[in-house]
């Protein structure tokens, strides 16, 4: 194994072992010294990986995001009508939005880095690539069923978006709250599309 590889091999452990401690305990409460110990390297190797906590914060921030995406991706494009993909997109928000480690992980690191500009702006940036990303697969499916978007494929991604964070935030509290409403913007997106 060159140097390179082994740098990576040890950068991708440090950001797992990261994301698992991030989601099952918390951000702020997980150690760089914690992180290093569970998954085999000492402290200096987590520094030489990352300069911060908050750059392996925004490392395992990226991983749960592609996961995701992926995720919802794979649950809505395995089926062959605008319903069946509507049902799929339903049993995937309600499995994974209110994910107590996953929003909590997401609330946490934004509310902790929010005096950190540097870090604010990382933030945004990947919120714009997840909205464009979510965008490109309203349109996507838009363009499949041969829809006419009411309004541009990204302004519907960021409402299901924003909706869906709100929504996650409540279902981390309650889990028995529904994600109806998220479902219901979808459809109604499809409906209105459908009757113009």
């Amino acid at each position: 194994m060159t140097r390179k590889e082994s740098h990576a091999l040890t950068r991708e452990r440090l950001v797992e072992t990261a994301k698992r401690l991030f989601l099952a305990d918390g951000y702020n409460v997980t150690s760089l010294e914690k992180v290093a110990t569970e998954a085999g390297f000492s402290k200096g190797a987590v520094y030489s990986n990352f300069a911060t906590k908050h750059e392996l914060g925004l490392a395992v921030i990226d991983v749960v995001h592609g996961e995701r995406a992926e995720s919802l991706a794979e649950a809505i494009m395995a089926k062959d009508t605008m319903a069946a993909r509507i049902d799929s997109f339903a049993r995937w928000a309600d499995e994974n939005i209110g994910d107590v480690g996953w929003t909590a992980l997401e609330v946490e690191f934004a509310t902790s880095t929010r005096h950190l500009p540097e870090v604010r702006a990382e933030l945004a940036i990947r919120r714009r690539s997840l909205t464009a990303m979510l965008g490109s697969l309203v349109q996507v499916q838009a363009d499949e069923m041969g829809f006419e978007l009411p309004i541009p494929a990204e302004e519907a991604a960021l409402q299901l978006l924003s909706l869906g964070i709100g929504l996650g935030v409540q279902r981390a509290i309650d889990p028995e709250m529904p994600v109806s409403a998220l479902v219901d913007l979808l459809r109604n997106l499809v409906d209105a599309v459908r009757t113009s």
